[in-house]
């Protein structure tokens, strides 16, 4: 009796607990988030179509073959069943159908890269119009959003107006991140020197949690912020708002905020550099570091061997050796541009010169292939 007394206290607790749930996923505010629900119970469901029969038939059988019942059927030649077989494989293969299909559709229509066509089911987007964009950068540990339109930046808040489709630009300074709103749509990660693109839209007003959904250190757990859906009139008051703050993003600002820090509090930023997202992407915010994209400019065309080792001697995500840590040739040449020369050309005269000055082999950097010349 006190056993039984004990196992319902504590279903009753289990339950209680459970109704302090906060059920978003499942009841979400935005458009993709809520097609993600619809996803997530359909699946559910056509799971439980399969999981609920076999559950029952083990109680059913447990309960009809079990010893004391000397009335069940007793039979040990059995061997087989055409129609057990029918029914027993015919059904899942069904619900792996029905399955396989709902993904297939889903998987694009869903896709985060794909821009909108609709602001909820009932209103499909006019053709040609264009989302609000947001540049989202994931630090250490907080989150930049840059607002390349209204020409403001914010630190650990979000804002946006309701049925206006969004396009979020993602990367991070550093470490891989997770950049989730479950009212909203589903997580995306960011990854330094890549980007990554969300289309979603919030349909309904309120304020939303935001964090990050991928472990990243010591302050991951406060990496949180505040997603707040408003209307237009709404909106626009907290872009005066955040405008009235007076203060500028730039490089050198850019490069102090990026420190790791621990629960940073919100900051506004009335005036953000408008190359500065494009320079965050290309890890060249420092501007002693060449950008990615520069390099892989020179990349496509060749490479730019010896003559331009000082392009990326100094790269701070470069491997140890490459971080300027050897002596380097004297006299400093930059690789400027690429163009194609006759065989041989300035490749041939750079191929036996040294590396290093204390003679370590140059077989950590290329010379410049035949047919190509470096410009000075």
């Amino acid at each position: 009796m006190l056993s039984k007394l004990v196992r319902g206290v504590a279903v009753a607790s289990m339950f209680s607990l459970l109704g302090g749930c906060n059920l978003v996923v499942i009841d979400p505010s935005g458009d993709i988030a809520s097609q993600q629900s619809d996803l997530i119970i359909v699946s559910t469901i056509l799971m439980l179509l399969i999981i609920v029969p076999v559950m029952a038939l083990t109680v059913f059988f447990a309960w009809k073959y079990r010893q004391s019942n000397k009335d069940a059927e007793y039979d040990p030649e059995w061997h087989h069943s055409t129609k057990l077989e029918v029914i027993i494989w015919s059904a899942p293969l069904v619900i792996i159908i029905a399955l396989g299909a709902i993904t297939w559709v889903t998987t694009h229509t869903l896709d985060p890269y794909r821009p909108l066509d609709r602001i909820d089911a009932e209103r499909p987007l006019p053709k040609g119009h264009k989302p609000m964009v947001v540049e989202v950068v994931s630090l250490d540990w907080k989150w930049l959003f840059v607002y390349p339109e209204q020409g403001i930046a914010t630190v650990n808040e979000l804002a946006a107006p309701i049925d206006t489709p969004i396009q979020f630009k993602i990367t991070s300074s550093g470490i891989m991140n997770s950049f989730f709103i479950p009212a909203l749509a589903g997580q995306i990660y960011s990854m330094a020197g890549m980007e990554t693109k969300l289309h979603a839209v919030i349909n309904e007003e309120g304020i939303y949690d935001g964090f990050s959904g991928n472990y990243s250190g010591e302050g991951f757990s406060h990496m949180r912020f505040k997603f707040h859906g408003l209307s237009q009139e709404g909106f626009d008051n907290w872009v005066n708002d955040v405008k009235a703050d007076e203060n500028f993003l730039g490089r050198s600002q850019y490069l102090e905020l990026e420190k790791p820090s621990i629960d940073e509090p919100v900051h506004h930023f009335s005036a953000v550099d408008p190359e500065l997202y494009t320079a965050i992407l290309n890890m060249c915010v420092d501007q002693s570091k060449m950008c990615m994209n520069e390099m892989m400019s020179i990349d496509a065309k060749g490479g730019g061997g010896l003559a331009g080792i000082h392009n990326v001697m100094s790269l701070t995500y470069d491997v140890p050796q490459m971080r300027g840590s050897q002596p380097l040739p004297e006299s400093k040449s930059y690789v400027a541009s690429l163009c194609t020369t006759p065989e041989g050309g300035l490749s041939g005269e750079i191929a036996n010169l040294p590396l290093f000055d204390n003679g370590k082999a140059a077989s950590a950097m290329s010379v410049a292939p035949k047919g190509i010349s470096s410009a000075f």
